[in-house]
């Protein structure tokens, strides 16, 4: 056991959950701690996790919790959820960038983010613009190592139903076995998968900026936990 510090913000959706528990199995960190809105019960007996109730429109009142090496981002959400792009902008970009920007003054020196497929801050589609506009930011905040993971479609059950989402989830599975060659970075992919993917970019400790798109995730995703020293990127 080391004496690193994990930070997840979005620890309760669906890669942030898997990532939290992956986390607690590996050795380097002594401590993780999660940003979350409500009180996770089965997370309040686990001595290695230490939850901080947050309101991200006051993260500053939160400084001192914000001390960690290693800062995972895994928020995000829908239109409909969020109801208006505004709302969306706030979730998807505005508080992701304050997270990393008040752990790099506490001395975070890597941050890990789950991004999107397709992302670019020119795109004319909504989602893919904000995604892109969020890498483009993090990127100037000059952290020692950034990742970003640009998973396809995300397979997992997750709280709310979406709709779009299980049939396209059902497609995918279908659809699967055809994806080969140039079509890999298209195919779906487990949350699960893309947790424990950014947990062995963590333990690359790469310095400089780095983007995993899906089909380079499903790699890390399957490589066995004693190779994970051994990956590169």
């Amino acid at each position: 056991m080391t004496d690193k510090v994990a930070l997840i913000a979005g620890a309760t959706g669906l890669v942030g959950s898997a990532l939290t528990s992956i986390l607690l199995d590996a050795p380097e960190y002594r401590q993780i701690v999660v940003l979350v809105r409500k009180r996770v019960p089965e997370w309040d007996n686990t001595p290695r996790i230490t939850q901080i109730l947050v309101d991200y429109e006051r993260l500053e009142d939160h400084l001192d919790d914000l001390v960690a090496d290693d800062v995972y981002c895994c928020l995000g959400t829908t239109i409909k959820q969020a109801g208006t792009q505004d709302n969306m902008y706030r979730i998807d970009v505005t508080y992701p960038l304050r997270v990393a920007e008040l752990a790099k003054r506490q001395g975070a020196t890597q941050l890990l983010l789950v991004s999107a497929m397709g992302a670019d801050r020119t795109s004319k589609i909504f989602y893919n613009r904000i995604k892109g506009e969020l890498e483009h930011k993090l990127v100037g905040l000059d952290y020692p190592s950034f990742s970003a993971a640009r998973p396809s479609l995300l397979l997992g059950e997750r709280q709310e139903l979406r709709t779009g989402e299980r049939i396209g989830a059902v497609l995918a599975k279908v659809l699967s076995p055809l994806m080969g060659g140039a079509l890999a970075k298209y195919k779906a992919i487990p949350a699960e998968k893309v947790a424990r993917a950014l947990y062995r970019m963590a333990c690359m400790e790469q310095r400089g900026v780095h983007v995993y798109n899906s089909d380079r995730l499903h790699e890390l995703g399957d490589v066995p936990d004693s190779a994970t020293q051994r990956v590169t990127s």
